[in-house]
């Protein structure tokens, strides 16, 4: 059980830091003042970086949970 709820752990924080970074390299320059002028992370900030990857994982968590069967969430 401890296994899956590693797998669970990483695999969430994985995607949850591929689509920030996704967010923010592509769909972030399109917004706002950059008129599509690149941004890299570290332009956008690491601690905000963090901060918005970390709450996407967290959903992921949520989903993998129910349907792997970890039971990290109470039911």
């Amino acid at each position: 059980m401890l296994v899956k709820r590693l797998i669970v752990w990483v695999v969430s924080m994985a995607i949850g830091f591929a689509l920030a970074a996704a967010f923010v390299t592509l769909i972030l320059p399109w917004m706002g003042p950059n008129n599509g002028n690149p941004i890299s992370i570290q332009k956008f900030g690491n601690i905000y970086f963090v901060v918005m990857a970390v709450p996407i994982g967290l959903i992921f968590v949520v989903w993998l949970d129910k349907f792997m069967g970890t039971r990290i969430l109470p039911d």
